[in-house]
């Protein structure tokens, strides 16, 4: 059961992530997701962009911990680490 709600919290994390990061780029730029996705790779910025999207995740992360799913809580921490070195790497 502890492996299940880790990797659980850590699909949320990563789709927590995605949605945020897409949500700003449609507010921040005038073009779709992948084209805004690319201008702001070009730019450099997609480091910002990916740390904007992580907000969604720290707002997952405080409600899992008020519901005592503490392991679920894990998962998103891990993948906010994953999403660290994938930033890191771009």
């Amino acid at each position: 059961m502890k492996k299940t709600d880790i990797l659980i919290g850590f699909l949320i994390g990563l789709f927590g992530a995605f949605l945020g990061t897409y949500l700003s780029l449609s507010f921040f730029t005038e073009q779709g997701f992948v084209e805004g996705f690319r201008l702001m790779k070009q730019g450099g910025n997609i480091g910002k962009v990916i740390t904007l999207g992580a907000i969604p995740n720290l707002i997952i992360f405080f409600f899992l911990l008020k519901k005592n799913k503490d392991l679920m809580a894990r998962g998103i921490v891990l993948s906010m680490f994953i999403l660290t070195i994938i930033t890191l790497i771009l």
